[in-house]
């Protein structure tokens, strides 16, 4: 591998270890699932909220014949783009049926109530283009379906199975916003405190300590507190808490490559102090910075789940898995323990992931250093 350059070696050595590439290919298709988003979902609502109380917390698998009403009021139809970042609006109304028959231009249907109710009996008025097919019905007309829940409903009778797609786009939009607010501001403040040391590296030292004694839960709830409930807050505040680590990285790294020769080449040559640290220093520590990015990549994933599961994260109705786990943990001591085991599996399966991957970046980029958490 001498013939190699650096980036090619770290590559094939990464590529060895097979669980670390089963960990990237996991994660690379978990974002493929959460680009697609409402494109792929059983539910393409907005936020997956569409609801049918009468099918609270029904099993996977269940399916249910529905009667399909076009909805009265206008509905924008979304273009491509918009429909897949934010879904499309409904343009029926379903109802759950035992059975139905027509009679003339009306449909008269048994409607499901719950499955120890008797269905209540009722007629509805189709002007015209009734069918029976699963075509969408036209204006004031109406169809039948037949809908089935992979992963069956939650209490309030949403499809869990694209609450479950949509909130890991949440869950990765805030760890790679995070990741990268951590980054900007770790990177910049610790190669200013290891390059120029002086009072410099004293002061930025006394903050990162100061900031490194809080634990990381609390200083997001008290940022939270001040810049209120929010996806973007949560951005922030998950963001802020995580650059302390990433500075003290950074510093040291700095530190032990300011004085060596290529570094004092550079000065010698008139180079100043942005273009030593930016083109010299560096990409000399991008190795133990990309591991480092790629751990607070799972930790920004737990604290958002953590967050969330206290209410102080992304608000309803928007889906995360933490709030997924809030709405239905008391049903784990019941049949239906999977409304919250479904969510904290899939936290578990990506920060699972995230850990391999990080593991496997350490061995590819030769990194021994006991700063460098794993």
């Amino acid at each position: 591998m001498t013939d190699l350059s650096p980036s090619q070696r770290t590559w094939r050595t990464f590529k060895r270890n097979k669980i670390a590439v089963a960990g990237a290919v996991f994660i690379v298709f978990i974002t493929v699932v959460a680009i697609l988003g409402y494109l792929i979902m059983p539910d393409s609502t907005p936020q997956a909220n569409n609801m049918t109380i009468q099918l609270s917390i029904k099993k996977p698998g269940s399916s249910f014949m529905m009667l399909r009403l076009r909805k009265t009021e206008p509905v924008d139809t979304m273009n491509f783009l918009s429909k897949m970042l934010f879904g499309q609006p409904s343009f029926y109304r379903d109802i759950p049926i035992t059975s139905f028959h027509a009679v003339k231009d009306s449909i008269i249907v048994g409607e499901y109530i719950g499955a120890e109710d008797k269905p209540e009996r009722k007629a509805y008025y189709a002007p015209k283009g009734g069918r029976y097919d699963d075509y969408a019905p036209a204006a004031g007309a109406w169809g039948i379906i037949h809908k089935t829940f992979l992963l069956g409903t939650d209490v309030y009778g949403r499809d869990l199975l694209s609450r479950l797609i949509l909130g890991t786009r949440i869950s990765l939009s805030v760890g790679l916003m995070s990741v990268i607010i951590s980054m900007l501001l770790g990177v910049t403040i610790g190669a200013m405190a290891g390059y120029f040391g002086g009072w410099v590296d004293a002061c930025l030292s006394w903050l990162m300590n100061i900031l490194w004694s809080l634990p990381a839960l609390l200083l997001v709830i008290a940022i939270s507190f001040a810049l209120g409930k929010g996806l973007w807050q949560i951005f922030i505040a998950v963001g802020l808490s995580m650059w302390v680590e990433v500075g003290r990285l950074v510093r040291g790294q700095v530190l032990s490559l300011k004085q060596v020769e290529y570094v004092e080449a550079a000065r010698s040559l008139g180079f100043n102090n942005t273009r030593i640290i930016a083109r010299h220093i560096l990409p000399n520590i991008i190795g133990p910075i990309l591991v480092l990015a790629s751990s607070n990549f799972a930790s920004a994933i737990l604290l958002e789940a953590g967050l969330s599961f206290l209410g102080f994260g992304a608000q309803p109705p928007m889906p995360t898995w933490g709030s997924m786990i809030k709405e239905h943990y008391g049903y784990i001591v019941m049949d239906s323990a999977y409304l919250a085991i479904m969510p904290g599996l899939a936290i578990m399966l990506l920060v699972y992931a995230f850990n391999l991957v990080t593991v496997g970046l350490r061995d590819a980029f030769d990194i021994k250093s006991q700063s460098t958490r794993i």
